[in-house]
């Protein structure tokens, strides 16, 4: 169970399916795929929501300590991107580095955070669809029915588009990304002209004590924190950090990226400089058109722009939601796409997922399977619930990527890289403590859900993955050798 994967097979023709997807990304492409998966709905609603409840006009300051922990995290994965340019991402890093045990355990919660993800939003988006068409005058009729069509709807045509082609997806990738930051730009814009001064006021309001109960594994520690001041600060700090989170999919494109060892790290770090700018121009936007005592946490920026008279721009708010939930969903699937296609041709889950298309040149075969259990959780498991197990998925992975370049330092020194995190092992630490801080902050309930999904995990992979594995069959691994086999395209 401790065998590790060769560095040399990571990226090579082992299983015949190596290099076989098209190479079709470049740094602008993995920028527009990371701004597609970071910016979604909640660029209209989370600097808002943070003001009024925590942070007040420091939220400004909550977004600046966000953005720098997920750097952290976005320079450990631009190293081992960059050293193994692999559509496994975390999951095969961690198969090189840490063996097969752990790299199952690290798939496993990409499984979790990719797949439940992937419904968590499509639900949002199917509500938030509805509400903006009823913003738009129309009655909707039965709304409960109308977002389960909706679901379907949007999760067969994104599980279409992402089998029939990375190069079709890409392009209707870059028609949403341009528009929804379009949409953002005007929010910027025209908020901007009703900003008052007056309203950022103290940027550090007044202390007060929590009001409502909490139940996370922090809160069991050091008590119940206070609101707003240097308290509300911090606290908003690991609820803004999960927007940030989606970077890490850039790394599962590395094998259709041309040059992978320079672009996938510019990429990824391009895409979350830019998205934290986003953020913290929307944040300053937000508190500055209204005092953050008076926000709606429901519809903070539409009530906002109602409050200064600038109703109509409600519609550009709905119209931006829309597109940046769509796109989130698109590379979601994208990205779980590559992860299990990772998986299934090393063996530890069936290998017949990771039969390449013909028509196609894609793992289409493992996408249908995608989009149907994503279909499935959407409509009838009330994940909305559920969303912080996609954090703490994410969260997981990041802990190890951190961990996997201070080992692979040491262990491999050898090997190219095309782009190595500076001060290190001190960037790579403060990821460790960065990430753990988010995590502890994640409710104790959703600790436990998690620790039942590993475990099930483990379980899992003792029955199938361990015995089925192509490294425990050096026979099987040979005869799965470019050349022989349907894997090779």
């Amino acid at each position: 169970m401790m065998r590790r994967l060769p560095p040399a097979e990571a990226t090579g023709l082992r299983t015949g399916a190596r290099h076989a997807l098209a190479q079709v990304y470049r740094t602008s492409d993995l920028v527009v795929l990371g701004l597609g998966v970071m910016i979604g709905a909640g660029i209209f609603s989370i600097a808002g929501q943070m003001a009024a409840t925590k942070a007040g006009p420091g939220v400004i300051l909550s977004f600046m300590i966000a953005g720098i922990a997920c750097l952290l995290a976005c320079l450990c994965y631009a190293e081992l991107s960059s050293t193994m340019p692999t559509s496994g991402s975390a999951y095969t890093f961690t198969y090189v580095i840490f063996g097969e045990i752990w790299a199952w355990i690290i798939g496993w919660a990409l499984i979790l955070e990719l797949q439940l993800a992937a419904a968590v939003v499509s639900r949002a988006w199917a509500q938030i669809t509805v509400g903006a068409i009823g913003n738009f005058g129309v009655r909707v009729p039965r709304p409960e029915v109308v977002e389960n069509v909706l679901v379907l709807v949007i999760l067969v045509l994104l599980t279409g588009v992402v089998a029939a082609g990375a190069r079709i997806g890409l392009r209707a990738l870059w028609v949403m990304v341009t528009a929804k930051l379009l949409a953002i730009g005007a929010v910027i814009v025209v908020g901007a002209t009703y900003v008052d001064v007056a309203n950022f006021g103290d940027f550090h309001a007044e202390p007060q004590p929590v009001t409502t109960p909490t139940a996370t594994v922090l809160d069991l520690f050091v008590g119940q924190g206070q609101t707003f001041g240097w308290s509300g600060v911090f606290a908003a700090a690991p609820v803004i950090a999960f927007a940030y989170i989606g970077f890490d999919i850039v790394a599962t494109a590395a094998e259709e990226t041309v040059n992978p060892r320079t672009v996938v790290p510019k990429g990824m770090i391009r895409s979350l400089v830019v998205a934290t700018v986003i953020y913290i121009a929307v944040a300053a936007v937000m508190v500055g058109m209204v005092p953050y005592t008076s926000i709606s946490v429901e519809a903070p920026l539409a009530s906002a722009f109602q409050a200064v008279g600038a109703g109509w721009m409600t519609h550009v708010i709905d119209v931006g939601a829309v597109l940046g939930l769509t796109t989130v969903i698109l590379v979601l699937l994208v990205g779980q796409t590559r992860v299990l296609f990772s998986m299934a041709r090393d063996g530890l889950i069936p290998r017949r997922l990771a039969v390449i298309s013909r028509a196609y040149h894609t793992p289409s075969r493992v996408t249908l399977v995608i989009g149907a259990v994503a279909i499935v959780l959407a409509e009838f498991v009330p994940v909305l619930t559920m969303q912080e197990l996609v954090v703490m998925g994410t969260l997981f992975a990041f802990m190890f990527v951190a961990a996997g370049v201070i080992v692979m330092r040491r262990r491999m020194p050898e090997l190219e890289r095309g782009f190595r995190v500076p001060l290190s092992p001190l960037l790579p630490i403060l990821s460790l403590v960065a990430t753990f801080w988010l995590m502890v902050n994640l409710q104790v309930h959703t600790w436990a859900w998690f620790a039942l999904w590993m475990a099930f995990g483990v379980l899992v992979y003792l029955g199938y993955g361990r015995h089925r594995s192509l490294l425990a069959d050096p026979g099987r691994a040979a005869a799965a050798t470019p050349g022989r086999g349907r894997h090779r395209r």
